[in-house]
């Protein structure tokens, strides 16, 4: 009979360890896909934002790069564009991480689910190679953002994380559109 009460005494803290731990938003207990309803969210929401973040600086990188180097006005007006819409977004996810007191990423873009987009031979170019480059590169890397944001859509629980995943496909597909008519 003591064997059975000390047992069950350890399950039961174990068990209040993991509510405990379960409410920072950072322990193992969080680190499955199943959302917790007292937090709002769960580790694919963390990793969208985690991930999100480098990949929206890197497309801001190559934003900034247009000015000194294309020359074809509508890519200035869209890299301008692309700039003014994911600063915000990348505050956006910075802030959502530190709601749910998660660390951000480093600027590691292999690891940012785009595969590490090299940018060595963009940089090089200038003129009508340049924009070429520029839109073709920037078409990969909003495709890597939609599969990004379609991931959080399917398996992410905050609603807060599902708007924005939302709000970037239809902003990036129809800048890809946009980018792809421009190719032509």
């Amino acid at each position: 009979m003591r064997k059975i009460l000390v047992g069950a005494s350890a399950a039961a803290v174990l068990a209040l360890a993991g509510c405990s731990s379960q409410d920072s938003g950072h322990s193992a207990m969080t680190t499955t896909t199943t959302p917790s309803v007292q937090s709002g969210y769960n580790t694919e929401d963390v990793t969208f934002a985690q991930q999100m973040i480098p990949h929206h600086q890197q497309a801001v990188d190559m934003a900034k790069l247009v000015p000194s180097r294309g020359t074809d006005p509508k890519v200035r007006e869209l890299a301008t564009r692309v700039q003014q819409a994911q600063d915000p977004e990348i505050q956006q996810l910075t802030d959502m991480l530190k709601k749910w007191n998660a660390a951000p990423q480093g600027m590691d873009h292999g690891s940012a689910g785009h595969g590490g987009m090299d940018t060595t031979h963009l940089e090089a170019a200038k003129g009508t190679e340049f924009d070429r480059m520029w839109l073709q590169m920037m078409i990969e890397h909003h495709q890597g953002a939609v599969q990004m944001s379609q991931t959080e859509l399917s398996k992410g629980s905050s609603p807060e994380a599902k708007a924005l995943a939302q709000k970037i496909i239809d902003a990036q597909q129809a800048e890809i559109t946009e980018m792809q008519a421009m190719l032509k």
